[in-house]
């Protein structure tokens, strides 16, 4: 009797059952592991022209995944540089791009370089000590005057928007000097910030033109000083039957 016709045992199935923890891992594992057998399949054949029409195969099985870009240059350049990261770099075929090195892959960026990683009063912001370097470079005169007080008038806007209450002047003179290295003192002068009531309305008027949309904006009392009245439900006057 022919061996592919003769009846297994049930329990020597079942205790022969292949689980994906004892399989190989899947490099890709968005195009499944039957074609991750193709490609292995693909990488131990000897002779190279059946080697290249599987690989060009195994492409077109790879593009019907995404019929509509399969013949965009662009993504068949994608689908040859995954053929050979699925084949672990073991494929040697007649690709029509360059064929990508495991040491590219490798790669990793730069470590980008912040400015600052702690600083020490977050809510001025990284701008404000942008500024106060500027300042620095400057020399004394009318325009940097004005400058130096542009940004401490920004300080104290700043400083309300993360403390509601008030702050004086005194403080925002401290920090201005501590930020700047000593470069910029204004505590001995005589020099009037805005006033916190003025810089609070600022913040409240720029919070309301930022509310997202679709959120209910309160309504003002322009209606009820022009004597017009909200109209009202045309069930509300119905008696009750």
């Amino acid at each position: 009797m022919n061996p592919k016709y003769i009846k297994e045992n049930a329990n020597d199935v079942v205790h022969h059952l292949e689980y994906n923890a004892e399989r190989t891992h899947l490099i890709i594992p968005e195009y499944g592991r039957h074609l991750q057998k193709l490609i292995d399949q693909a990488t131990v054949i000897k002779d190279d022209v059946e080697r290249n029409k599987a690989a060009k195969y195994i492409i077109q099985v790879m593009g019907s995944l995404n019929p509509h870009l399969r013949d965009v240059p662009d993504f068949q350049h994608k689908l040859w540089d995954q053929l050979f990261i699925m084949s672990d770099f073991r494929l040697v075929a007649d690709s029509p791009y360059p064929i990508p090195s495991r040491e590219v892959l490798q790669l990793k960026p730069d470590v980008l370089q912040y400015p600052q990683n702690f600083p020490k009063y977050r809510f001025y912001g990284n701008n404000i000590k942008y500024m106060i370097d500027v300042a620095n470079k400057w020399e004394e005169g009318e325009m940097k005057s004005a400058l130096v007080k542009v940004i401490a008038n920004h300080m104290k806007k700043s400083y309300l928007s993360w403390n509601k209450d008030t702050v004086k002047d005194e403080v925002i003179f401290e920090h201005l000097y501590e930020l700047s290295d000593g470069k910029l003192n204004l505590i001995q002068s005589s020099e009037e910030l805005l006033n916190t009531t003025d810089l609070l309305r600022t913040n409240k008027r720029m919070s309301n033109k930022i509310t997202p949309p679709g959120q209910p904006k309160i309504m003002g009392n322009k209606n009820q000083k022009s004597g017009k009245l909200n109209p009202t439900h045309k069930n509300q006057n119905r008696k009750p039957q």
